[in-house]
């Protein structure tokens, strides 16, 4: 979902591959150290070879945003790269296969060189990095259990599982010296780190329903933000700190409240319609950014604070094609950014503000993987 997070709406959507990718909290894979076989000094994954041979035709007709795109990984489900402050590494989550879970891997953006930074136990999602680049913050399962977790019965529909052994860990930039942040019973994830380095933001259970929270970077005084009924994550605070942004699907009737309630007893949730939704960083002042159909979700900042960059298949009628807009914060100005087919996702500007790192099934080779990509940022011409 962030982990978390992940992607869907009602409608029939995606691949497999991207079905697993979504099984997360901010929104992402499952693999690791060992779950692929892979050694912490592994070799560069970006040197691997392309799929199709051809890295010329990356950027597709109509994408004038993107320059110099250039494809990162390669293989298995790649997702929710974020930079470290000094734009020079990512963190994501990679999964080799179906059979495995989520691992935390940091990536140096310049050689390709990777490295396991979770324990390589159990599931893992949405990883951060702290501002001062000393420290990481991922939500993981591992301390109850180091297998990975089953996956949701499909059987009452399309649903996310909402592990109640989620707790957030902090770590150093290497994955040493892991320390417990959440302690409390139910799920808690989806964390990322306000810019100002002074607060962190989360989805948690800890209240009977899924709510954000922030608190400060050791764990302490932790506050609740949210407080309607529904799932509200996959939460990112402004450039400057002073504004979050967030995912939120709420039932509206009262089937649909009581379907929300009775899943979310069970330790899932049907996502629905998802929209992109704004307020202030002490939870005041929220009001709604899209009213589109379909899944609205992985909401990012541009660097400029008044934008949102976002994942959307609402201009697709099977929902299948997810794309990237750019969107005003009163939702006005709506842009389409991506023009490829599949999933392209988790958009996420380098901290210049130069830069666009996403999750896409672009090159493939017609398998099911997503792969995390950098393009150049255009921005817009000054008068």
């Amino acid at each position: 979902m962030r982990d978390g997070l992940y992607h869907r709406s009602p409608r029939t959507i995606l691949t497999l591959g991207l079905l697993a990718l979504l099984i997360g909290a901010c929104g992402s894979p499952d693999g690791g150290d060992g779950a692929d076989g892979t050694p912490e000094d592994a070799a560069p994954e970006a040197a691997a070879e392309s799929p199709t041979g051809d890295d010329t035709a990356l950027v597709q007709p109509g994408e004038t945003r993107l320059r110099n795109l250039r494809q990162l990984t390669f293989g298995g489900d790649n997702a929710e790269a974020y930079f470290s402050w000094d734009g020079q590494q990512l963190i994501y989550q990679h999964r080799p296969d179906t059979e495995t879970c989520d691992q935390i891997y940091k990536l140096d953006i310049e050689s390709g060189e990777r490295t396991l930074v979770s324990t390589g136990e159990g599931r893992t999602t949405c990883a951060y990095f702290y501002p001062s680049g000393e420290d990481i913050v991922y939500s993981s399962t591992h301390h109850h259990d180091a297998s990975c977790p089953a996956g949701p019965d499909m059987s009452q529909g399309y649903v996310w599982p909402v592990y109640d052994t989620y707790d957030v860990f902090i770590a150093d930039a290497d994955g040493g010296d892991l320390r417990q942040l959440t302690d409390v019973d139910g799920y808690d994830a989806e964390a990322t780190v306000s810019p100002t380095g002074d607060r962190m933001v989360f989805t948690s259970v800890r209240d009977g329903d899924l709510e954000l929270y922030s608190m400060n970077l050791d764990g302490s005084d932790v506050t609740r933000l949210t407080d309607r009924l529904g799932y509200d994550g996959g939460a990112f605070f402004s450039p400057d700190g002073s504004q979050i942004i967030w995912r939120a699907s709420y039932p509206e009737t009262e089937e649909e409240r009581a379907d929300y309630t009775r899943l979310l007893d069970q330790g899932l949730i049907r996502p629905g319609e998802l929209d992109i939704w704004v307020m202030d960083a002490d939870g005041s002042n929220k009001r709604q950014v899209t009213d589109l159909p379909g899944a609205n979700f992985a909401p990012y900042w541009h660097p400029s604070g008044e934008r949102i960059i976002f994942s959307s298949n609402h201009e697709e009628p099977t929902g299948r094609e997810f794309e990237l807009y750019l969107v005003n914060l009163d939702g006005t100005g709506l842009e389409r950014i991506t023009h490829s087919e599949g999933f392209d996702g988790f958009p996420v500007f380098s901290p210049d503000g130069r830069h666009l790192v996403f999750g896409s099934n672009r090159n493939n080779g017609d398998t099911s993987d997503t792969n995390v990509f950098i393009a150049e940022w255009v921005e817009d011409e000054g008068p």
